[in-house]
Formats: C-alpha cells, structure tokens, sequence
C-alpha cells in the first residue's frame, strides 16, 4: 500500500529495524498485556524521535512523527498510543526546557539520558477524566523544605510498568504568590509511586495502561520547571502546543490501525473494484488529513489555528474509521472474521479514538464558535 510504505519508511529511517522487529512477533502477541512491544520500542530507538538533536534525538519534524506513528498503528495500535504519550510528553518538556526557562543542571542531566538510553516519559496529566482535558492538573503538590510532595492518581496511565519518568501539571505559587502551572519531572521508581491494574479490556493491553498513584512523592525544586517570572503565561502558550501534538499523533495511531486492516483487503483483492477503491479513498483522506495538519504545524501554524485544524482532522477521521472498519470487514469477509481473530482485534482497536480528551459533544460549542470567528476555548 503506497502511503503505508511511506510511513513504514520513515519509521525505518529514524528506528532501523524496527518495523521488523515487532512483526517477527504475531499480532495477538503484540497487543497482549505482557507484549514486549515497549522494550522493542526502546531498543531501537524509539525514545528519541521527538527529542532535540542537542540532546542526541532525532528531532523529527510534525510530518515524520505522524509517519512514524501510523506505522506503529499499522504494525501495533497498543504501541502507537503508548509511543504516542511518551512523543508528546517529550515534545512538551523539551519545549519547555528549551523557551520557557534555561534548564538546571538536574533537569538537563535527566533530560540529556532520554534519547541515548531509552528512558521513556509518561504522562500524569488529567486524561481520562470524564469531560476533562489533558492540561489540567490531576496531581497536588504540597510546598516543604527542598521541594514539593505529590498526590494524586492518573488511570488510566500508558507506559505504566515502562515509564523511566512521569510528568504532571501541578498549580503552585509564583514568585508573587500567585498560581501558576508547573511540571514537575518525577522518577519512576520514587518512593510512593505504585502500579494497580484498571485496564480489563484486551484492547491496546499492550499500551500499559493501568493506575499510577502518587502517595507522599517528594520531588525536588530542581526538578520542576516553572515559567519565567516575567511570562508565566508562556507555560500555557506551549501546553496549548503540545495538545495539538497530542491529537494529531494519537489521530496517527488510530489511522495506521485502518491502514492494517485496508491493506488486507487491497492484498487479497476482496470485493469489486470499485469497493476497493471507495475503502482507499476513505483511508487516504483521513491520512490526507493528518499529514496536511502536520505540515500546516512545520510551516508555523500555532495557537487556536494549530489547535482548531488538529481537532477538526480528529473528529473528521473519528468518523471515516468506523467506515473504514466497517467496509474493510465486510469486504474480508465472514470466512476471514471467524479464522482470524487479529481482524476483529484490528477493527475493535479503531474504536478508542472517540474516548480521548477532548470529547466530540463538549468541542462542538466551541468549534461552532470558532468556526463563526469567535475564540477557540477548550
């Protein structure tokens, strides 16, 4: 399939062998919840796709990293929305690091060790909270002498046994005392931070995604980053950005899962012609999508436009997948659903899309408004 082969190209290009790896493994196994998807990921490579050359990544740009991630979802949907939250946390943090505030030395040392040795990054933000979004804080930070001490639970969390670093947006006061977003960078293997299982369903188990709590976690100053006394705002600013990287990558994942189940049917020419054609245009649509956003943000889109054109391509390709799946089955067949259990897998793995932040009911009002020239609010 012509644009697969692309995004398969790209990912061979900036994590040689991996592809290769993952599909010596059977696709059920891939997506187990003891899948060994993530260290597969971290042997070659895959921690540093989004992280500054500077600090020895691949720094790839918003079109290669929706390449990379489609080919993960074609190849393993647990691992493109598990390599999704590292990516965009990454993006987040090195942006943060890099406009916000020069680093401390704490921060750069921990920073500079991602991309050579793998460390992969999760997310304690507020995703998966009914009718909440990924930027508010679900963590609680309490001042004492050297730091701060956490609280709080995220559930569920990707990267749950993996993770070498959770990341959190916590309120804390400015130099004036007023509130103001921090993230602060906290070790996996802190005292307080426990694993409890939560995801039942079978779906993307190999994604990790269980409950994360944080009991007393004590992180030092040096390890929270803070905006610069003269624009705390600008903290918010590039949150904003890394949302946008959110959806447009987590939208990839979803799409390269479609891609695996198109590509069967183009394989073993199933249905007419003419069927075949009508699946491929809904396919290459949503990727036209996604790689239009992602190349609208190279070029220097931002703000509410970066934000508006991620989340119109998302609920546009939420919609064309179930499509996609739909047709896709149809045309493999009832023979083929019975034999092949990684059929029904793939076109129930098309379906978590609709469940990430923010929710299609709650963006309507607001791309409504958008839409009619108002602000963007979500």
């Amino acid at each position: 399939m012509r644009s697969l082969d692309t995004a398969r190209a790209a990912c061979e290009r900036l994590h040689p062998g991996l592809i290769k790896a993952l599909e010596e493994l059977p696709l059920l196994e891939r997506e187990s919840p003891d899948s060994p998807v993530l260290d597969i990921f971290r042997t070659h490579g895959g921690a540093g796709l989004l992280v500054p050359s500077a600090y020895g990544g691949s720094g790839a740009d918003a079109l290669d990293a929706v390449r990379v991630t489609r080919a993960l979802g074609a190849s393993s949907p647990s691992l493109a929305a598990a390599a999704t939250m590292h990516n965009f946390t990454a993006a987040m943090v090195f942006a943060l690091t890099d406009r916000v505030i020069p680093p401390t030395p704490e921060q750069q040392q921990l920073l500079a060790r991602v991309a050579p040795e793998g460390l992969l990054l999760a997310s304690g933000w507020a995703e998966g909270r009914t009718q909440q979004d990924i930027l508010n804080p679900s963590v609680t930070a309490t001042p004492v002498d050297g730091g701060f001490v956490l609280n709080g639970s995220k559930k569920p969390c990707s990267l749950s046994r993996s993770m070498s670093i959770l990341t959190a947006s916590v309120i804390l006061p400015d130099e004036d005392g007023q509130p103001s977003l921090a993230v602060p960078l906290i070790l996996a293997d802190s005292p307080g931070i426990t694993v409890h299982p939560f995801w039942d369903s079978p779906v993307l188990a190999g994604s990790q995604s269980n409950e994360v709590r944080l009991e007393n976690v004590h992180v030092p100053e040096q390890l929270i980053i803070r905006g610069t006394p003269d624009d705390p705002s600008r903290l918010d600013d590039l949150q904003t950005a890394t949302f946008v990287w959110f959806e447009l990558l987590i939208t990839s994942a979803y799409v390269g899962a479609a891609s695996a189940l198109t590509e069967l049917v183009l394989e073993r020419e199933r249905g007419s012609v003419t069927d075949r054609a009508d699946l491929g245009i809904r396919l290459e649509s949503a990727v036209a999508l996604t790689e239009g956003v992602a190349r609208a943000l190279r070029d220097g889109l931002s703000g509410e436009d970066a934000v508006a054109a991620a989340l119109t391509a998302r609920f546009a390709i939420q919609k064309a997948l179930a499509a996609v799946s739909d047709q896709a089955v149809e045309l493999l067949g009832g023979i083929a659903f019975i034999k092949a259990p990684e059929i029904a897998y793939l076109s129930s793995a098309l379906h978590p899309l609709a469940f990430h932040p923010p929710g299609r009911t709650s963006s309507s009002p607001h791309l409504v408004e958008y839409f009619d020239g108002g602000p963007l609010r979500i």
